[in-house]
């Protein structure tokens, strides 16, 4: 039985805790869009997968603290924050909000909605 979009992303975003990018990926459809608001968007799983690889070259993980979510069909909003854990061991806190658009148990579309002033600053 496939999941609901909101446990689709629940699980999804549990999975950024350690850097498995495949288990990350494969969640995505093959023509997925990621957009970090207010950068340019990454088209494509493997477009995004090398995204991903080269963000974890610098974190152990990210631990996703989801504080709200809601869903409306096939689209999910969360209000939540992620923790980006170095591997100096810092740990970096960047309050975002995810917009997820689901189609047949895969995310089609992510947009996250966050201040790019925190990461500057943090990884200054």
């Amino acid at each position: 039985m496939p999941r609901s979009p909101g446990e689709l992303v629940t699980q999804f975003c549990a999975l950024w805790s350690t850097p498995d990018v495949t288990a990350i990926v494969e969640n995505l459809a093959e023509d997925a869009v990621y957009q970090n608001i207010p950068m340019d968007p990454v088209q494509g799983r493997e477009a995004i997968r090398a995204f991903i690889e080269s963000f974890f070259a610098q974190l152990d993980g990210i631990d996703f603290v989801i504080h709200r979510q809601v869903s409306d069909g096939n689209l999910v909003f969360n209000e939540r924050t992620d923790i980006m854990r170095t591997k100096s061991g810092k740990a970096i806190e960047l309050p975002v909000t995810g917009v997820f658009e689901v189609v047949d148990d895969k995310i089609a579309a992510w947009r996250d909605y966050f201040d790019m002033n925190t990461l500057v600053q943090a990884f200054s």
